[in-house]
């Protein structure tokens, strides 16, 4: 029975995986555009190799935001993985939140879609690897429970954000 349990909670969470993926791609690939024919008009292909400097650099000074922003959209990959492999140690849980984050930078390039940034990557991996942490607080905090608590939020969260989405897909009608 108990193993029942928990094969549905890793399923519930594999599902919220892909879910959050999918979101994550809209925002960083298509720019939460709604209309991809607009992403032809951006033909937008630059590489930043300098942490912190180029494209976040705005009237002289760093812009934090967005660096803030792929920090914390990042977290969530950080918890589902550490859900998912709660055996794994860290570097195998690190690995996929960098190539994952490594690929996007790359697709951007490809596509001419966006600037692909070294800081970007480091703040995405910073994220997943501070989700990590977090998890593993969590963990310490909540014992066995804390898969089955983050699933139950999770899920809350997912259905607000598919919710928001489908709002403003309606509203862009």
């Amino acid at each position: 029975m108990k193993m029942a349990q928990e094969n549905k909670m890793k399923k519930l969470t594999g599902i919220l995986l892909v879910v959050y993926l999918i979101v994550l791609s809209w925002i960083i690939l298509f720019k939460m555009q709604f209309d991809i024919s607009l992403l032809k008009n951006m033909n937008f292909r630059s590489i930043n190799l300098i942490p912190f400097a180029g494209s976040l650099v705005v009237n002289g000074r760093v812009d934090t935001s967005e660096i803030i922003l792929n920090i914390v959209a990042f977290i969530p990959f950080g918890v589902y993985l550490s859900m998912l492999n709660g055996k794994w140690n860290f570097i195998k849980k690190a690995i996929p939140i960098f190539c994952v984050s490594l690929m996007y930078e790359i697709i951007q390039y490809i596509f001419a879609i966006g600037g692909s940034d070294i800081t970007d990557l480091i703040g995405n991996t910073l994220g997943g690897i501070i989700g990590i942490g977090l998890f593993f607080l969590l963990q310490h905090l909540l014992g066995k429970k804390t898969v089955k608590i983050l699933n139950i939020l999770a899920t809350i969260g997912t259905v607000a954000v598919v919710l928001f989405l489908a709002l403003l897909t309606i509203a862009n009608m």
